[in-house]
């Protein structure tokens, strides 16, 4: 033992010195720091080293360690915290909305948007080759159906193709020119029956009205033609800018195979060339978390043909492909009301549709969640939340693999499945921004939904009782990627119309950690970012309020004023 000690010593002493002699990059301290670490007390100060947090603690601990090369930002008392993860965006398509023709969620008057239209068309953001298009129109245009038909069926619009797309990226209208060039006609109408019927709007007649929903829409949306390299290398510049904006530093990319507005399939590549090009040129600042969209009723099989394309994007830096989405349903507000639930629509009596076969969906999870996949899923109503928990639990009883899969929407939660989140370790990937008291919850679902389907919308308080974890998320472009207003929303779940369901409201502390750590996980890199904890990779944002102190209505105004990824300011709002 005595000739083992001086090895021991020599060793340890080497460990202290290497310590000492740490590069310190950076030191942020007297500040408010949240590390997001579960109990852990706002701490002072963190210092960075070689894009890691080596140290999280006091001003004295932390000062400590500076060297004659670190670089020393004095916080002035504001609050630093780990940069926030969005568990469910389409950030490429959302780049390239930024310039684009998008309502982005504004409902104007029919004067008012036909103006709009022409403005795009003179100036080109509506333009698509042959066709005019425009995004982001509130549902609640669609209850206006006859005066699309009356305005843009004639005079300078006849021969033109129109196409305008829901916010939801679900619904839409097209004129007569779009409908003919996509051959939607009454004879098309006759041919459907069933679920299919309602996916195009139609005339008692059967001639179309313009209106079109998921499996109607699609075909139309096809004709417009993709977006270039160039345009979609731009729309992935323009959505990193305003994320670093935003302060977010990852997101899952739920339909990375996608093109927008393009066709998937299971060889389809859609969006990763962007991301890896990005990544190649050293612009990729943030973690991306792709995931494959599968056939709502694919088999195991198929997981095969999607593995090839994950192979083609393998060891890209800050991009992984975690797993695969898959849609339940499609959306609850009237007409489209293809959110699948267990009690019919008051209006229609039928029941939504879902997408997904009860009885071979277990069969999908499983066989992701062997090859280490996890499966996110989307689901917006209580029919299809119940459904996509059965599969996910026919998953677990073949192993415990550990892996967090997910429903994100969760517009609608059977009280009955509330208790299932935790036990089956599913995370609730939720865009609370969307609980609010507005015009598409109050007039477009509640008339038409039962009372207690519409009493559990996005029950965030009652899935955190019985111990699920929710992950922050946006959607966006459907609506704001901005975190702060989807905190204050969750918090307050006010709007326009008064109060959705406040007792399903939940704490500001909650929603901090929903968008940092717990989003990490919903993403897989848990261990490696989410918290300000010494070996995680130092991403961080320094705010411009006391977010713990100021009243609710000022969180959704919160300004980022620094975000850094690895620990490199990568943006910053100059005084």
């Amino acid at each position: 033992m005595k000739s083992l000690f001086p090895l021991v010593f020599s060793t340890a002493l080497v460990c202290s010195c290497q310590e000492t002699m740490a590069a310190v990059d950076l030191i942020l301290h007297n500040g408010k720091v949240y590390t997001a670490e579960p109990g852990q007390a706002l701490q002072q100060a963190v210092a960075i080293e070689n894009g890691k947090v080596l140290a999280v603690g006091s001003d004295s601990e932390v000062l400590r360690r500076k060297q004659a090369g670190t670089r020393v930002l004095d916080l002035g008392g504001k609050v630093l915290m780990p940069g926030f993860i969005d568990s469910h965006a389409h950030v490429i398509k959302g780049g390239l909305q930024l310039q684009q023709a998008n309502l982005d969620g504004q409902m104007l008057s029919m004067d008012e948007l036909e103006q709009r239209l022409r403005q795009w068309r003179e100036d080109g953001k509506a333009k698509h080759g042959d066709f005019l298009s425009i995004g982001g129109l509130p549902s609640t245009y669609w209850s206006q159906v006859e005066q699309f038909e009356q305005r843009f069926n004639q005079g300078e619009w006849a021969d033109l193709p129109i196409l305008f797309v829901g916010w939801d990226l679900h619904t839409g209208w097209a004129n007569a020119a779009m409908l003919e060039r996509a051959g939607i006609d009454t004879a098309k109408v006759k041919s459907l029956k069933g679920e299919e019927l309602a996916t195009i709007g139609h005339h008692p007649d059967g001639r179309p009205n313009g209106f079109l929903v998921d499996a109607g829409l699609y075909p139309v949306q096809e004709l417009l033609p993709p977006p270039t390299e160039a345009e979609l290398m731009a729309g992935g510049r323009a959505a990193l800018e305003h994320y670093k904006r935003l302060g977010i530093t990852g997101w899952m990319e739920p339909i990375a195979n996608e093109i927008p507005g393009g066709e998937v399939n299971n060889a389809s590549v859609g969006v990763l060339p962007i991301y890896k090009a990005l990544a190649e040129r050293g612009e990729l600042t943030a973690h991306v978390a792709a995931l494959l969209m599968a056939d709502s009723k694919a088999a195991p099989a198929d997981l095969a043909a999607l593995d090839k394309v994950r192979q083609q994007f393998k060891g890209i830096p800050n991009l992984t492909l975690p797993g695969i989405k898959v849609f339940a349903d499609g959306v609850a507000e009237i007409p489209a009301q293809s959110a699948a639930m267990l009690e019919p629509y008051s209006n229609s009596k039928q029941s939504g549709e879902l997408l997904i076969e009860p009885a071979h969906f277990g069969e999908l999870v499983s066989a992701a969640d062997a090859r280490g996949w996890l499966v996110h899923i989307h689901a917006i109503g209580d029919r299809a939340v119940r459904e996509s928990l059965n599969g996910i639990e026919q998953a677990r009883k073949a192993r415990q693999s550990g892996i967090p899969h997910s429903i994100t929407h969760l517009q609608m939660v059977n009280p009955k499945e509330f208790a299932r989140f935790k036990p089956l370790d599913v995370i609730a990937s939720m865009q609370l921004y969307w609980a609010s008291a507005d015009e598409a919850s109050m007039d477009l679902v509640k008339p038409y939904v039962s009372a207690m389907a519409f009493q559990y919308s996005y029950p965030a308080r009652s899935l955190l009782k019985h111990g699920a974890t929710i992950a922050g998320a946006s959607d966006w472009p459907i609506t704001t990627a901005d975190p702060w207003k989807a905190i204050y929303q969750a918090v307050s779940r006010t709007g326009p119309k008064g109060v959705l369901n406040a007792t399903e409201g939940i704490d500001r502390e909650t929603m901090f950690q929903a968008y940092t750590l717990d989003a990490a996980r919903a993403i897989r890199l848990d261990s490696e970012i989410g918290s300000l904890k010494p070996g995680k990779q130092a991403d961080m944002i320094l705010l411009d309020r006391d977010v713990f102190q100021v009243e609710p209505e000022a969180l959704r105004d919160t300004q980022v004023l620094k975000t850094f990824f690895a620990g490199r300011e990568v943006f910053s709002i100059t005084p």
